[in-house]
């Protein structure tokens, strides 16, 4: 039997291939794969690399000062003299082309600034490894807040849907007469308020998706949810000062730390070496032409010379002697400001460590409390039924479950996030850590 299609307009097939389109935009995607859109997008992450690139020419400018410099230079003078006594007028014309060299023998400030300029480049390295880790902990927050938004409208959408079942019941009893007005009040103004919060929560949503969009570069995202039932690793060292031990070896910000304090100290050498003499060997090679209207001032010559130049200063008003006064006071102020970052590590790793493991502790806890809550709301149902429960209480307890759905629901995502901002804490963060938190997705 041949069954027709019906033709469709031009605005029906637009409509269509719109919603197909829509329907892939929004396909799932991966934590990982939403790191890799991200890192070629974002810009505070981009911004951050091209300054890590531009420290390599910075140090490639420094390392010039050991390589010779040469430089060309010409002239020409036009000169005449007017000899009245003698009755002479002389004319010449004088050309000059040179070329000259110099290279450092010995220079003990140069030296330490080529070796500030390789501490600094060092140092971008660390500065890039920090761009890095905040991208990673970024992604994961935006990603894990568009989840928890999701999991907030479903629970939130849950609750108006119970919270109508249990008005209409309510509706049906008193026009039964088994229940009091009260009831279908109370019922009432749970679900307008359920219907407000179904509303907020919505907007949130949309919001969080904007945001996340914004992040990696892409339309309509939609993140994997976790695997059901949702199992959190556990802690690996699970010891506080173990991590701050690592952190003390690896964090950049210490790192940066030691090269503020190792740049402070170059400078202070820098600054002793106004004491010292610096050595320059120099060369110049050029060519001279003369031409006049008498004869000895004709001719051409080649001019060649090689030679060492030394300088030492003897005074310079007391500047040097104040000088290094002044980098010693700021190398102190980097060896305190070292100080100061790895205690603030050490303050930062304890902690994220705590408080993930008060994380893991409360999303047992809740856990618990959400099979003790459905438990209850049977319990009242059945109650309500028999008539030995009142509709409030069952609202109650439908409130309460939803809520520690939700509660849950945000103490699973902030353990995840939070083992991320322990290893940041730590300085350990790589973006192949999100390999693990991906393993816990829905594919």
């Amino acid at each position: 039997m041949h069954i027709p299609f019906p033709r469709l307009r031009l605005s029906q097939l637009m409509q269509v291939a719109a919603l197909a389109l829509g329907a892939t935009a929004a396909q799932a995607e991966s934590l990982v794969e939403l790191y890799n859109a991200a890192r070629p997008y974002d810009a505070t992450y981009l911004a951050a690399r091209s300054l890590a690139d531009s420290n390599q020419f910075r140090a490639a400018q420094a390392d010039a000062l050991r390589l010779p410099s040469i430089g060309v230079g010409a002239s020409h003078t036009n000169a005449r003299t007017d000899w009245r006594t003698r009755d002479l007028d002389l004319k010449s014309r004088t050309t000059v082309v040179g070329l000259s060299g110099r290279q450092t023998l010995y220079n003990r400030a140069d030296s330490a600034t080529i070796a500030q300029a390789r501490v600094l480049l060092d140092a971008s390295g660390a500065e890039l490894e920090t761009a890095e880790q905040d991208l990673v902990v970024r992604v994961a927050q935006a990603y894990f807040d568009v989840l928890a938004a999701q999991d907030t409208l479903g629970t939130a959408q849950a609750n108006r849907k119970a919270i109508s079942e249990q008005l209409a019941s309510a509706k049906r009893n008193f026009e039964v007469g088994t229940a009091t007005i009260t009831d279908t009040r109370e019922a009432q103004a749970r679900f307008d308020l359920a219907t407000a919060q179904e509303l907020a929560a919505d907007n949130d949503l949309r919001t969080r998706r904007v945001v996340l969009d914004q992040l990696v570069g892409r339309a309509n995202v939609q993140p994997n949810p976790l695997r059901q039932p949702v199992m959190l690793p556990s802690l690996e060292p699970a010891d506080a000062e173990a991590w701050v031990t690592s952190a003390w070896d690896n964090h950049p910000g210490i790192r940066l730390a030691l090269a503020g304090l190792e740049t402070a100290r170059l400078e202070t050498e820098k600054a002793r070496a106004g004491h010292l003499p610096t050595v320059e060997l120099t060369a110049q090679l050029g060519g001279q032409r003369q031409r006049g209207n008498a004869a000895e001032l004709a001719g051409n010559s080649v001019p060649a010379s090689v030679g060492v130049e030394m300088n030492l200063p003897l005074f310079a008003g007391f500047a040097i002697q104040n000088r290094v006064k002044e980098t010693l006071a700021l190398e102190e102020r980097a060896r305190n400001e070292l100080d100061a970052a790895r205690r603030n590590v050490a303050t930062a790793t304890r902690t994220a460590y705590f408080q993930v493991q008060s994380g893991l502790a409360q999303v047992r806890a809740l856990e618990a409390a959400e099979a003790s809550s459905k438990l209850a709301l049977e319990a009242t149902q059945l109650g309500y039924r028999v008539g030995v429960r009142v509709n409030l209480d069952v609202l109650n307890a439908q409130t309460q479950l939803f809520t520690t759905q939700r509660d849950l629901a945000f103490a699973r995502y902030n353990v995840l996030l939070g083992t991320l901002r322990l290893r940041q804490a730590a300085g350990q963060l790589r973006g192949e850590d999100l390999l693990a938190i991906n393993s816990l997705l829905t594919p």
